[in-house]
């Protein structure tokens, strides 16, 4: 269906005039096909109405098209942030059980504590010069950003529809017409047409399809913008847990190295002992093989860093050829880290942020889908010039315009839209189940790191009493041993076992200071919850 009123194009077809000053209404020529035209009336004026009268009301009329124009329709659903189970506090850490934790108690609710660089809490230099290389050379950030950017564009290129498009169409033709037939005027005469067209065309935005879809794009963006923080904190963490094994390493490589020091040193004494007669073949066999099995395992733990080591380089955007890591042994640093209540993960978190934004858009979809139940309106506008010499161009009977309106409206597609806004409503379920489960995931993630520091620390102090029981043992062993009492064999054992429980105390350390990592992730880490960005 096309609604059309021409001045002079050779095209279009042209309505009878309207008459302001009689009784006779003004007549609105559709046509549908070139036989077919039907003309409406659509407004009378009395016999004796002013003109001013007349422009008043065409004035009403534009004001009450002009806004339905604006405002128009929304067939989206209103949007309520899907509820989820959130506990009044934390189970795993609570006032009552902070008094079992040993230095690494919970700080007082402030997020403040770790806005920003949140690893800066460690007091490590080099960890923070790593950390902030991430930022600038890490390539999983970079990616996240390009999707960032690439979002903001697609937000910019919805926004674009609201707006009419404007072309220019120029063309220049020469033909010349058979002068074989009868029927033609002015047969084998040449002719030229030059023709400057400029056209506009605008679909007006009467049922929110445009609207909802720069809504989605916009929501969308800020869920990149979740990502891009996400992944950022991910990078992070995951720097600092590398860091941290690295750190462990170096003291499990120290311990390695001083017990192979000192079982050096017992081999001598033993060798000593042998040669004087007091000690057998077998004990200096055993000490050999307690010293060679300790070197091996420390040159085993050289495989662990360096691997590490790669790791890190990698992260901060470097070959691993170009980069390395001073031995430098773990130290322990106990630190308050601030975790707030449960509800706060709900703005802290970019994951969930990320999933709550995208339930937003799905539900602005199931808008864009309902839109297209609806009719298409197109307006159309064409002006320019149109002669056959440059002479004349630009002169006034040159002049052609035409103004123009038309429909679009599906009469039968066998379901296909009603399954599309169907399969909308269940995109928008499906993410709502997402974000709930990301919501129960961050609490997951919170209480296991909080029952992983409260019990640590009970572990610790039980394994440094563990630690002070070896080198008692191995005391005594040695004295025994020197004495002729006990044999070599049970010196061994308590070496073994005092190694051992060292190695395990700087495992339980490591783990301690990995699971202050893990929570501060699983709090949000040092984003700030805004996305604004994304608009």
């Amino acid at each position: 269906m096309r609604f059309e009123r021409g001045l002079r194009n050779r095209n279009a077809r042209v309505g009878r005039p309207c008459h302001y000053g009689s009784a006779s209404p003004r007549l609105l020529k559709i046509s549908f096909e070139k036989e077919s035209e039907v003309e409406i009336p659509i407004s009378f004026a009395p016999q004796g109405e002013s003109g001013g009268t007349n422009h008043a009301y065409r004035i009403l009329c534009l004001l009450i098209v002009g806004a339905f124009l604006l405002t128009g329709c929304n067939f989206a659903p209103r949007y309520q942030r899907p509820t989820t189970p959130a506990p009044a506090a934390f189970k795993e850490l609570t006032p009552e059980s902070e008094k079992q934790v040993d230095g690494w108690k919970t700080a007082e609710p402030n997020d403040n504590a770790l806005r920003g660089k949140w690893w800066e809490i460690f007091n490590d230099p080099q960890l923070n010069a790593l950390e902030d290389q991430v930022n600038i050379s890490n390539q999983t950030v970079a990616a996240a950003v390009a999707n960032f950017f690439a979002a903001r564009a697609v937000v910019k290129q919805s926004r674009s529809q609201f707006f009419p498009t404007v072309s220019a169409d120029p063309s220049v033709s020469r033909s010349r017409q058979s002068g074989a037939r009868s029927s033609t005027f002015a047969g084998g005469r040449t002719t030229t047409d030059i023709l400057l067209p400029i056209d506009a065309s605008w679909e007006p935005d009467f049922w929110g399809r445009v609207r909802n879809t720069t809504k989605a794009s916009h929501l969308e963006a800020q869920a990149t913008l979740a990502d891009l923080e996400n992944a950022r904190i991910t990078v992070q963490s995951e720097l600092a847990v590398d860091y941290l094994q690295i750190r462990a390493a170096d003291a499990q490589e120290k311990l390695l190295n001083d017990a192979v020091v000192a079982y050096a040193e017992s081999l001598r004494l033993t060798q000593v002992r042998h040669d004087t007669g007091i000690a057998s073949d077998q004990d200096v066999a055993q000490a050999e093989i307690q010293m060679n099995s300790t070197a091996a395992q420390a040159t085993d733990i050289g495989i662990q860093r360096a691997q590490f080591e790669h790791a890190i380089a990698v992260l901060i955007g470097k070959a691993p050829a170009d980069f390395s890591i001073p031995p430098l042994p773990l130290e322990d640093k106990p630190i308050a880290v601030p975790f707030g209540v449960p509800s706060a993960l709900l703005e802290r978190r970019p994951d969930i942020a990320a999933a709550e934004r995208r339930v937003a858009e799905a539900n602005a979809r199931i808008g864009v889908a309902r839109a297209a139940y609806f009719p298409t309106v197109t307006l159309s506008a064409s002006a320019g010039s149109e002669s056959s010499s440059t002479v004349n161009l630009f002169s006034g009977p040159a002049l052609v315009w035409s103004l123009g309106a038309a429909a679009a409206q599906t009469i039968f597609d066998a379901g296909n839209k009603f399954a599309i806004t169907e399969q909308t409503k269940a995109q928008y379920q499906g993410l709502v189940a997402n974000y709930r489960q990301t919501v129960l995931s961050a609490f997951q993630d919170v209480e296991d790191n909080l029952v992983a520091l409260r019990l640590l620390s009970q572990e610790i102090q039980q394994e440094d009493v563990a630690v002070a029981a070896s080198q008692r043992y191995l005391n005594l062993a040695n004295d025994r041993y020197k004495l002729g009492i006990d044999s070599y064999l049970n010196v061994i054992t308590a070496q073994t076992t005092l190694l051992g429980n060292q190695r395990t105390a700087v495992t339980l350390r490591l783990n301690q200071m990995n699971a202050s990592v893990q929570l501060i992730k699983a709090v949000g880490g040092g984003w700030s919850g805004d996305l604004t960005k994304g608009k």
